[in-house]
């Protein structure tokens, strides 16, 4: 009798999971820590001068408030999504729109406090303005111009939160002004993907996909400006290794799926693009943050094997 009762409970269980794994995309959370540890690593000039504690739970803080985004997200598009995704969560039934709402809530506070308490006041403070990005584009910003904007704000400030946290450290060296356009190359790479996942509903954009392209191009650039910044010795074998073929690796993964849309610009071709362009974002953090550290680059890159296994079985885009 226990053993029959058990059943439903426990495929209630899964079914309940695996709804909050889709309504968080929970690929994607596994393509914050890399953004943290960008920043730490930039602004430390190689190893991160912090108790590697304090840089795990940014990185926890960078995946909640991510999760925040994408929860809320769903929320406010819940009657577009009833129209055009009739099977993410709250559409489909499987969460309640008032119970997306009182998680998203729960975990952008959650993911400001953590920031505060692993990094200090500085973190808390770039956690908080991450926390209100988010707020605005799943609110007032959503579908506007400056909703572009303001995602990739987030994406740029979740590298400051790792360049918060060893800047905030009594011990941290005086980081040189170009690592600060870093975060502001990696909002303007996410905020063209963002543009070309506009057109994922429609008839399909090849413009759009065009923008996403240049986003590309844009991060491809400057991996070889910050090489250029930081001096890399040709002779070096372990930087050129890791950063050259992470480079190589980002280039070619999205270049493949963005010509693919750009030949044929249809939602089934451009979602998949979109969701690879979210994905590929750890390999250009970690081609960056190998520039300085190659031990650092492999770390960052590690997040890719559970971000792509994952994606199999849940939506990313």
């Amino acid at each position: 009798m226990n053993r029959t009762n058990a059943t439903p409970s426990t495929g209630g269980l899964r079914r309940s999971l695996a709804s909050l794994a889709r309504l968080v995309r929970v690929p994607n959370l596994f393509t914050t820590p890399p953004d943290v540890i960008l920043g730490a690593v930039l602004v430390s000039g190689g190893r991160p001068s912090v108790p590697l504690s304090s840089l795990a739970g940014v990185a926890l803080a960078s995946v909640l408030l991510y999760a925040a985004g994408t929860t809320l997200n769903d929320y406010t598009d819940a009657d577009e999504d009833a129209q055009h995704r009739p099977e993410r969560p709250i559409p489909s039934g499987d969460v309640s729109r008032t119970r997306a709402r009182n998680l998203g809530v729960a975990l952008l506070c959650a993911g400001v406090v953590v920031a505060a308490a692993a990094g200090g006041p500085s973190t808390g403070i770039v956690a908080a303005v991450l926390g209100l990005l988010v707020a605005l584009y799943d609110g007032v910003l959503k579908g506007t111009s400056l909703g572009f904007a303001a995602m990739g704000g987030c994406r740029g400030a979740n590298v400051a939160l790792g360049m918060a946290v060893v800047v905030g450290s009594p011990s941290a060296p005086t980081p040189p002004t170009w690592v600060f356009l870093v975060p502001v190359v990696v909002a303007l790479y996410i905020a063209g993907v963002t543009y070309m996942a506009e057109s994922e509903t429609g008839a399909g954009d090849s413009g759009a996909v065009l923008v996403g392209m240049a986003g590309v191009g844009l991060a491809v650039g400057s991996v070889v400006v910050v090489a250029t910044a930081v001096g890399i010795d040709p002779s070096d074998p372990a930087t050129l290794a890791v950063a050259g073929g992470l480079l190589v690796w980002f280039a070619a993964w999205t270049g493949r799926d963005l010509l693919t849309a750009y030949a044929d610009p249809r939602p089934g071709t451009i979602g998949p693009a979109v969701g690879t362009c979210v994905l590929a974002l750890v390999v250009l953090n970690a081609a960056v943050a190998g520039l300085l550290s190659p031990a650092w680059g492999i770390v960052a890159a590690a997040f890719v094997v559970p971000a792509v296994g994952l994606s199999s079985a849940f939506d990313v885009s």
